[in-house]
């Protein structure tokens, strides 16, 4: 029996049937996918349609899933891929919902670990945190901070793992790391490719994207998004103060979008081919990495130098917003100091 291993799908629905064609399954073979089968790509209820009904396919929980549970529940606001979603799905939505809850966080196959965000060094399987496997901002926040180098150079066991959730070259091809890392997001819903790896032999196969299918969406709903950013103004009550303990949770939110603004453009820098693009094609690809972080537009003043906390004030509107801000942006610890009514 062969078992084929897909990346981040993203709704990219007509090259997953592409790459079931080059992949040749047999009947009774299986399909598992990482995890992040929604959002950003054109197809997301086809997707979904599709583990769910077909026999011998299985997911995982990405943190794009998970996003959806945690804002259907009102634990965070849902990013625009979130809604886009949403609204594909109409009235299925709960049951959607209902299957995306019951979906593992990690797999352990006898050949391999499946897990879609991260690992922690030297922490059993059964007790890692499930921001780190799903690989949230938080669980990624919480990897850097506790540890100097990424976690695949400090994962020493000896069994293969096989990950989704980050697009580590950015080229269309997969990561893989000393034989035993596996990184299968290759970015197919931003034109790059999809890709998959067959088990038990390790043999990967790839198909090419059909499109930027995130930007051609992000274009459609642009009406929408705007319309909604305009309701939220209207509903900011600027004479509220800002009392000294706002004032530091915005401090600690533009230090980390400052930080992590540095690190996504040196990590941009490091890829192959990104010198040689023109500066708008710099600021685009910049915009691709960010495009799912809340508050997305301080990581472009910060790019550009000109985060500065008049600005991140006037984005973020009300000083209640701190607080579920640096929720979303895993600065949960931070939080300590904030009193409720803030």
């Amino acid at each position: 029996m062969k078992i084929l291993v897909i990346g981040d799908i993203h709704g990219c629905y007509v090259e997953l049937q592409d790459l079931l064609e080059k992949a040749e399954l047999a009947q009774g073979d299986r399909i598992i996918a990482l995890g992040d089968i929604v959002d950003r790509g054109p197809e997301s209820p086809e997707v979904l349609d599709f583990f769910r009904a077909e026999s011998g396919t299985s997911s995982l929980m990405g943190n794009h899933e998970r996003k959806h549970i945690r804002s259907y529940l009102g634990e965070l606001q849902p990013a625009l891929s979130q809604r886009i979603t949403r609204h594909q799905l109409d009235d299925g939505y709960p049951e959607a919902l209902a299957w995306m809850e019951s979906l593992p966080l990690y797999l352990e196959l006898p050949e391999a670990i499946l897990v879609h965000g991260y690992l922690e060094p030297g922490i059993p399987l059964e007790e890692q945190r499930e921001r780190v496997l799903c690989g949230t901002m938080g669980g990624d926040h919480y990897l850097r901070s506790k540890y100097a180098r990424p976690w695949y150079e400090l994962w020493d066991d000896e069994k293969p793992v096989i990950v989704g959730h980050m697009d580590y070259l950015r080229t269309g091809d997969p990561f893989i790391y000393q034989d035993r890392i596996f990184g299968l997001d290759t970015g197919c819903p931003h034109g790059r490719s999809l890709t998959g790896l067959i088990i038990p032999d390790f043999r990967l196969i790839s198909v090419p994207s059909r499109g930027d299918h995130w930007s051609a969406l992000r274009d459609q709903y642009r009406i929408e998004k705007s319309e909604q950013a305009v309701e939220i103004r209207t509903k900011i009550d600027f004479s509220e103060p800002w009392d000294e303990d706002s004032e530091r949770g915005l401090g600690s939110i533009m230090a980390f979008v400052r930080t992590e603004s540095e690190r996504l453009l040196a990590e941009l820098e490091k890829t192959s081919g990104f010198q040689q693009l023109t500066s708008r094609q710099q600021v685009k690809a910049y915009a691709e990495m960010v495009s799912e972080y809340p508050a997305e537009s301080l990581f472009h003043l910060a790019r550009l130098g000109k985060l500065s906390t008049a600005r991140a004030r006037r984005i973020l509107g009300d000083a209640k917003q701190v607080k579920v801000l640096m929720e979303q942006l895993g600065l949960k610890d931070d939080l300590e100091y904030l009193q409720d009514g803030v």
